[in-house]
């Protein structure tokens, strides 16, 4: 039998420390090269566009995207708190999904979604700011993503009328006007595609903030700064619909307070731009009457309690929103 050296078993175990070692390198370098990366790709924050005006007020911008051409999309920095959490980790998961190719917008806005009944603080307000963003895409544009089941294509059939097809749809006409490019609803060609949106829209206003969170169905889409009743005027916690017959555009108002009734023309007119009457169906909104969601000529005052218990938007939101509430199917719930 053959006898080795004594130093053999010295060498050998030499071997295998150097081996532990370079292996134990290795993994932390690679530890610190994951985590840089996910620092990196965390830093920053998520900038909102500027809006556009309408009527001289911010309005939601609409996404122009050639009818059937999905762009890739590519992820914004994600802005939340540096501490690992299960919903940050869902976060960039989601995230990681707009930079595949094709990018998949429509899991990613469905996985963001779920999250949100999860996620506070940053985490929320980020997850807010890529659904908004994401909104425009495929939502406000012409663009019909095949998997999503809250829009979708519709041929134009000989006689349609594009009220009847939104009511098809659960979703006032004006917003496919919108989203189409379409000029005049009583126009539309027989054979041609069209994006239709499968809803109704609802939000939800919550007084402690002065925000106003729009969803379509269950879906997020993007929050409104709103003003609301001033003390002793509060604008009342519950459920409200919106109210059959009660979209009107500028409408002649009385003052229930001074009696002085205003119409469009006068320059102290102070309904803005639409109104969109609610009707009370739960909590302390029974039984309420004369409240609604309106535009306003004091600007300053959203953000405030300043009317006298109706819901206010800029001039610009509020086009938008009495674009998207269906009369007799639009929830609007308040809450503190």
């Amino acid at each position: 039998m053959a006898v080795y050296p004594g130093g053999y078993n010295e060498h050998r175990s030499a071997q295998i420390r150097r081996i532990l070692y370079i292996s134990i390198v290795v993994i932390v370098v690679g530890v610190i090269v994951i985590a840089g990366y996910i620092l990196l790709r965390n830093r920053g924050s998520s900038q909102e566009v500027a809006p556009a005006q309408v009527d001289g007020q911010p309005a939601s911008p609409v996404a122009q995207t050639e009818p059937g051409v999905a762009k890739p999309e590519v992820a914004a920095p994600v802005t939340i708190d540096a501490n690992s959490s299960v919903v940050s980790a869902q976060i960039a998961q989601a995230m990681e999904l707009l930079n595949q190719q094709p990018s998949k917008v429509i899991e990613a806005r469905d996985r963001l979604n779920e999250l949100l009944p999860l996620a506070q603080g940053q985490e929320l307000v980020f997850i807010k700011g890529q659904l908004a963003s994401l909104a425009d895409k495929w939502l406000f544009s012409k663009l019909v993503y095949p998997e999503d089941k809250l829009c979708a294509s519709y041929k134009v059939k000989p006689g349609d009328m594009l009220s009847a097809v939104g009511k098809q749809h659960n979703v006032p006409y004006e917003i496919l006007m919108q989203i189409n490019n379409i000029a005049k609803p009583e126009v539309l060609q027989a054979g041609v595609a069209i994006k239709v949106i499968n809803g109704p829209f609802h939000a939800r206003v919550y007084r402690s903030t002065f925000t106003m969170d729009l969803y379509l169905q269950n879906t997020y889409v993007k929050s409104f700064l709103v003003g609301l009743g001033k003390s002793g005027m509060e604008t009342p916690t519950g459920r409200w619909r919106a109210k059959e017959g009660g979209k009107l555009i500028q409408p002649i108002w009385t003052d229930p307070v001074s009696g002085k009734t205003y119409h469009p023309q006068d320059p102290d007119y102070p309904l803005g731009s639409r109104w969109i009457g609610l009707e009370g169906l739960e909590g302390a909104a029974v039984g309420k009457t004369g409240f609604a969601i309106h535009g306003t000529k004091n600007p300053e005052q959203i953000g405030t309690p300043g009317s006298q218990g109706c819901i206010r938007l800029h001039n610009g939101d509020a086009i938008l929103v009495y674009n998207l509430m269906m009369p007799g199917q639009s929830l609007v719930d308040v809450v503190d």
